[in-house]
């Protein structure tokens, strides 16, 4: 078998030690020859890097990188080197403007020390067009500009109070004008092809003011798949790892498939209704060969989680949550909208379309899990060992253990101290209710919508399904009549799943559950 390509960002390094590379080079092709000018986001650890190596090849000319794969064969590309100019943002140092401007300086005059050229403008700015013009006039060629990470001078200081803030606004005037050089005449003249990626999409106003020309193609249907893996690559490129891994498991392929679907696909980027994996999570789970939250621990969201806190945000409200298409361009330092962080980021993705409402959700188990888990812990100070009960509530459900299951939970809230500022209202328990259950890898949808209200909690397991009403002073017997009254089991009849109905009444002196009544259908 290949080797699994983890952690490894250079096209060369795939290509020429036996690393696996999912052939991206069809859609690869329909960029570099359909346009010039683009802007491409896509959360981190999705292959952005990747992308911007491969494309420095395929430009450089490098034929013998690409034997094999969709692009070399029947004279697809014309193989002519031209000069590539690559800015990588994850190699400067970032902390202050001043290095920011020092790294820029010093990227600018290695790419001309390569090319044996002498940059004798002042600036980083004129700098930047002095070498592109030299290169263009030097190989008689038009250059290849490639910037990836171009937001990272931004996205690291987000979060940070005012001084992380100051820091932010003085680097986004620098990559103003740092990027407006892309737009002047003499320059572009000399240009062939432009690629910037990031995770975010800052607005044109506040980046890219002088740089309108730029095609977006974040929500583009045509790259829908640019990044990520699809299923079919799955199939096509990973079978033999697919099944080592369920050969170790003890599980069939099918039954891993579906796990992995489950854990690490869903990321859907457009209207197009195709979805991608979270391509370093796949190949984590692969190589370690056990289901983990990879990709989360790589960066765990504390600001996007303080947003959420400082703004109040009723997090179960996160699942279907509905927004029109100004929520993906809209990104400002001073305006920071968390419905435009959470997707640029990769933590909600777009599960749904209805002409110009976009519905959001979580794009998997890995996702859901390890986020909510992050907001419970961070937002609630639970005693020391309530996590392990946190971690078992899941479990007693899928088996029925319900006794053992309010006792956890029980547990959960009592561990909760009583100086947090919090209103116990009914909102408040059921939000806690709904983060501990879902941290704890619980199937829990919230707020769930059917032709006659709305299900405060459904749980869905292979075999069963949990319908649940909260009350807060009130009885467990008005729960369920609710549950009756609303028909909120009419949805699941039919499923082959045992229907459970639980009626939960929360008690706003102790701070806890009250009582809980069952009732099987």
């Amino acid at each position: 078998m290949q080797k699994l390509p983890l952690g490894i960002q250079s096209f060369e390094v795939l290509r020429t030690r036996g690393y696996v590379y999912i052939d991206k080079t069809e859609i690869i092709h329909r960029l570099v020859t359909e346009g010039m000018y683009y802007f491409l986001a896509r959360p981190r650890r999705f292959g952005k890097s990747l992308l911007v190596s491969t494309l420095r090849c395929l430009f450089e000319g490098r034929r013998e990188l690409f034997q094999g794969l969709w692009i070399a064969e029947a004279d697809r590309w014309d193989w002519q080197p031209q000069p590539v100019v690559v800015i990588d943002f994850n190699s400067i140092a970032l902390d202050t403007p001043e290095h920011l401007q020092q790294g820029l300086l010093y990227q600018l005059a290695q790419r001309a020390s390569e090319a044996q050229l002498q940059l004798v403008s002042p600036s980083y700015v004129s700098q930047f067009g002095e070498l592109i013009t030299g290169l263009s006039r030097q190989t008689g060629q038009p250059v290849v500009v490639l910037i990836d990470e171009y937001d990272k001078p931004l996205i690291e200081h987000l979060g940070k109070g005012a001084p992380g803030l100051a820091v932010a606004r003085a680097n986004r005037d620098i990559l103003r004008g740092f990027f407006g050089v892309l737009k002047g005449a003499d320059v572009a003249n000399a240009t062939s092809f432009v690629l910037l990626t990031g995770v975010s999409r800052f607005s044109r106003v506040s980046v890219f003011s002088a740089l309108n020309n730029l095609r977006d193609i974040s929500l583009s249907r045509q790259y829908a798949g640019l990044l990520g893996y699809t299923t079919a690559e799955l199939r096509d490129y990973l079978a033999a790892h697919i099944e080592k891994l369920a050969a170790e498991t003890e599980q069939t392929v099918a039954t891993i498939r579906a796990r992995l679907a489950q854990y690490y696909d869903g990321y859907r980027f457009s209207t197009n209704p195709l979805t991608v994996y979270n391509p370093f999570s796949v190949l984590s789970v692969l190589r370690d060969l056990e289901f983990k939250n990879y990709w989360f621990t790589t960066g765990t969201p504390t600001f996007l989680i303080k947003l959420l806190r400082e703004q109040q945000y009723a997090l179960p409200q996160l699942e279907g949550l509905q927004v029109d298409e100004t929520v993906f361009s809209t990104f400002e330092i001073d305006h920071l909208r968390p419905e435009a962080l959470l997707f640029q980021t990769g933590y909600l993705t777009i599960a749904g379309v209805e002409g110009e409402i976009y519905t959001l959700d979580y794009p998997n188990q890995e996702v859901k899990t390890s986020f909510t888990k992050a907001v419970l812990l961070a937002s609630e100070r639970l005693a020391a060992g309530v996590t392990s009960h946190v971690l078992r509530l899941s479990g007693y459900l899928q088996v029925g253990k319900l006794e053992a299951f309010f006792t956890a939970m029980t547990a959960i809230f009592a561990s909760i101290p009583y100086d947090i500022e919090t209103q116990r209202d009914e909102a408040y328990f059921h939000t806690i209710f709904y983060l501990v259950l879902s941290a704890s890898g619980g199937a829990a949808q919230s707020s769930l919508l059917t032709s006659r209200g709305r299900i405060d909690l459904v749980v869905t397991f292979p075999d069963r399904v949990y319908i649940m009403e909260f009350k807060c002073n009130q009885s467990t017997e008005t729960a369920l009549r609710q549950i009756h009254a609303q028909g909120y089991a009419e949805p699941y009849q039919g499923s082959g799943k045992e229907i459970v109905l639980l009626g939960i009444n929360f008690d706003t002196e102790l701070r806890n559950v009250a009582a809980w009544d069952v009732e099987a259908m």
